[in-house]
């Protein structure tokens, strides 16, 4: 189900956001398809085959600034990959290694417990799980 551009610019502008031509076209990528999970490099590839003229640059910028304004949730794979999640309420992940994709863990299966108190004068604001796994060598 695709979003109307008014949609998107309401929802851009709910962020702070000016709503560019640019943002409105990747916003437009992002979250016409429901809740997923792209890299910056899938979602050059998806505006480059959609016409979409915008460099990996403007992507990373835009990824990021859409995620400092909760319109999306970076998650952690390791030190140098980081995906995008359209969902950005409070979930885990399991990170399927040699596709290297992300998928939702099914809610209520992770707890986290026994958190240190955070330093004075701060405050946990969110803990990220990812689960990495691969397919078993071993079928039966």
């Amino acid at each position: 189900m695709q979003k109307p551009k008014k949609n998107l610019d309401d929802m851009l502008r709910a962020a702070k956001l000016r709503p560019t031509r640019q943002r409105v076209e990747l916003a437009e990528l992002l979250f016409s398809k429901g809740d997923r999970h792209v890299s910056a490099e899938n979602l050059y590839e998806e505006a480059r085959k959609a016409g979409v003229a915008v460099s990996l640059a403007t992507i990373y910028n835009t990824l990021h600034q859409f995620t400092d304004n909760g319109l999306l949730r970076a998650i952690s794979v390791d030190s140098t990959k980081t995906y995008f999640d359209t969902n950005t309420d409070n979930h885990h992940h399991f990170f399927i290694e040699g596709s290297n994709k992300v998928i939702d863990m099914p809610s209520g299966f992770a707890r986290v417990e026994n958190l240190p108190e955070p330093p004075k004068g701060m405050e946990i604001s969110r803990v990220d799980v990812v689960v990495r796994v691969r397919e078993n060598a071993k079928r039966s």
